[in-house]
């Protein structure tokens, strides 16, 4: 990716003291906050609607209606952004550069779904996508359950074509259904019938519950990523994906419960935090247009921990796009 609007020393200078999310007049560079206090946006970026500058867009997609288990994952997007805090504070670590050196990102704040009519989210989620989409930005959403994925697939699919799907998570996410259903469980056999992804050429990372069909992705189970470590995922992904347009959908219920409490159908065996996050890091060379993160349900968190990973991972993934736009990593020890 290269910044549309790369910030240079142009840009205005700003000495706003807190609550920058309102208050700053620019989407490049960052102000000074106290973690404890001021407004909270993703990473304190400036909440606005107004894309003409963006390169990123930041949006909360609150639903989770189509959750089979535990409930909460509304309150996803909320978490996320309180738990981003204390990474808007400092250089991105390992990656040591500040992403908004290079990137304009903006919150959007999140899309507007009527509790009282839930046969309309999709087609919600979708138009909101669609918006942000035809402003040429890239869209990192907040979750809400897993089935928000499927309408953001359907509108990068307009956008970008069939989609290859890195996908991290404890389930599969494709068993039948009658076609119709909310359902978080089923939403990618959904797409894969509809043509807006390609099994062929995605992957499946940490899965460990079964499923009587691979419906032609590749799996990786997370007992193979323990014995086999995470440079052989990232192999698998960059051989299987290749350069196809990718988009990453990282349910947080992929990594292990002792990791990740605060989510909806918890399942033992899973991957780490620091593998997860190694994961997201070595994603260089793909071409990934868009991503989620998902399935932070705060009720059952502990300390944060769920929300923390989920913000860490979403911001990662943001440094990974300003290596794109030209920061150049600065390895602090031995990373």
């Amino acid at each position: 990716m290269t910044a549309a609007n790369p910030p240079t020393e142009s840009d205005p200078p700003s000495k706003i003291e807190g609550d920058q999310a309102f208050r700053s007049p620019r989407l490049a560079g960052r102000d000074m906050e106290m973690t404890y206090g001021g407004a909270v946006s993703f990473l304190r970026r400036n909440y606005t609607r107004d894309l003409d500058e963006a390169d990123i867009v930041v949006s909360g997609i609150p639903f989770d209606m189509a959750t089979s288990n535990r409930p909460g994952a509304r309150l996803g997007p909320r978490a996320i952004r309180a738990a981003s805090v204390g990474l808007a504070e400092l250089d991105a670590y390992p990656w040591g550069f500040d992403p908004f050196d290079y990137l304009r990102v903006a919150d959007y704040g999140d899309c507007f779904i009527d509790y009282g009519y839930p046969n309309e989210a999709a087609a919600r989620i979708e138009a909101h996508a669609d918006t942000i989409l035809d402003s040429d930005t890239m869209m990192v959403s907040l979750g809400g359950d897993h089935f928000v994925t499927y309408p953001l697939l359907r509108a990068h699919a307009k956008k970008h074509g069939p989609l290859s799907l890195i996908h991290f998570d404890a389930h599969s996410d494709t068993w039948d259904d009658d076609g119709d259903r909310l359902d978080h469980g089923s939403m990618f056999l959904r797409a894969l019938r509809e043509g807006i992804i390609d099994p062929s050429t995605s992957v499946q990372i940490g899965i460990r519950t079964h499923n009587s069909s691979d419906h032609g992705f590749t799996i990786l189970g997370a007992p193979w990523v323990h014995r086999e470590g995470v440079p052989a995922v990232l192999d698998v992904v960059r051989e299987v994906v290749a350069d196809n347009p990718a988009y990453l959908t990282f349910d947080i219920d992929c990594l292990d419960p002792a990791f990740a409490p605060g989510t909806g159908t918890p399942v033992a065996g899973g991957l780490s935090t620091a593998q997860g996050l190694e994961a997201v890091r070595g994603l260089t060379g793909c071409n990934i247009v868009g991503m989620d993160v998902v399935e932070v349900a705060p009720a059952y968190d502990v300390s944060e921990i769920t929300a923390i990973a989920a913000a860490t991972i979403a911001h990662d993934f943001i440094c990974l796009q300003a290596v794109k736009a030209g920061a150049k990593p600065q390895r602090y020890g031995r990373a």
